[in-house]
């Protein structure tokens, strides 16, 4: 099962108690669903969860049934239908629309007046016509419809609802979606669905756990690169003291400590060379006189 399959079975096991959370719930659905118009409702779902749903939430919201139901027991996509006319205008006059008059969709926010009732239309907008990435991967979720005024109008009450999704078009449909995983936290657990709300935060941290502890052992790489580089260097530049003067006896005491410190720990750090110095010397000194090396060249 998919993480989007699993956010519609947490949506669905809400119970359907009032009335005219289940009108708005189909409201959602029917804005979002693959036909709704004045000769027919067909709505197409794989999900299982919805499909036991729906004719409860029908039934409770306007005390009808299917034309059609999917066989029982049914495997993939399951499709019901209605094309009664007296159950069509039915429908469509709860919403505030004539079945003969409507040419074009739009959201009759005076259904939507309740804030319990604009999450229950959005649940219903994202079980027919949503889905969500799973957050391991990326963080995605979409809701997709033919009608473009129903698109902008959603879009409308959810920045009312205090998000802020962006909108796009695909094949024909109308999107709005998240890419941010708090915002798609938020929008789960305002539409009653805590749990999947959990697991996108708990991806979320997960990540970038795995991402500070990336940059960390990057971090930890690149400063040991650094120290080896250092280190050759000091070591190339005491063999050339060695090579043109004889031997280090050359350098003064500070300095002669220091390169023989560094030529018997040839891989360890200024840190650990400044705790075996004796007497002890501080890092910033112990690197100041290992620069000296670097270019010294005796008095005359």
């Amino acid at each position: 099962m998919s993480f989007s399959s699993d956010a519609k079975r947490e949506l669905c096991r809400d119970r359907i108690e009032r009335r005219d959370d289940a009108v708005a719930e189909c409201y959602g659905v029917l804005l979002y669903c693959n036909s709704f118009s004045a000769r027919e409702i067909r709505i197409i779902t794989a999900s299982p969860d919805f499909a036991a749903r729906l004719p409860r939430l029908f039934k409770h919201a306007f005390s009808l049934s299917f034309d059609t139901l999917p066989p029982e027991n049914a495997a993939g996509k399951r499709s019901f239908t209605i094309t009664d006319s007296r159950k069509l205008k039915q429908i469509f006059s709860a919403f505030g629309a004539e079945l003969a008059a409507t040419v074009s969709h739009h959201v009759n926010f005076g259904v939507l007046e309740e804030e319990r009732c604009r999450a229950a239309f959005i649940r219903g907008a994202f079980l027919a016509g949503g889905s969500v990435t799973d957050p391991e991967k990326r963080y995605h979720l979409e809701l997709a419809t033919a009608h473009q005024s129903v698109s902008r109008e959603v879009y409308t009450l959810l920045l009312d609802m205090g998000f802020s999704p962006r909108e796009t078009q695909r094949a024909g449909n109308a999107l709005i979606y998240f890419k941010q995983a708090d915002a798609i936290a938020d929008f789960f657990t305002a539409i009653g669905a805590p749990t999947t709300a959990m697991s996108v935060m708990t991806a979320k941290v997960e990540k970038e756990m795995r991402n500070t502890v990336t940059r960390q052992i990057n971090c930890d790489s690149a400063n040991t690169d650094k120290t080896v580089a250092a280190a050759q260097e000091q070591l190339a530049a005491i063999r050339r003291i060695v090579k043109e003067y004889g031997s280090l006896d050359v350098l003064p005491e500070p300095l002669k400590d220091a390169a023989l410190l560094r030529v018997t720990n040839p891989e360890a750090s200024l840190a650990d060379l400044a705790q075996l110095s004796f007497p002890p010397v501080s890092k910033s000194c112990l690197s100041h006189r290992l620069k000296k090396l670097l270019t010294y060249t005796p008095e005359p």
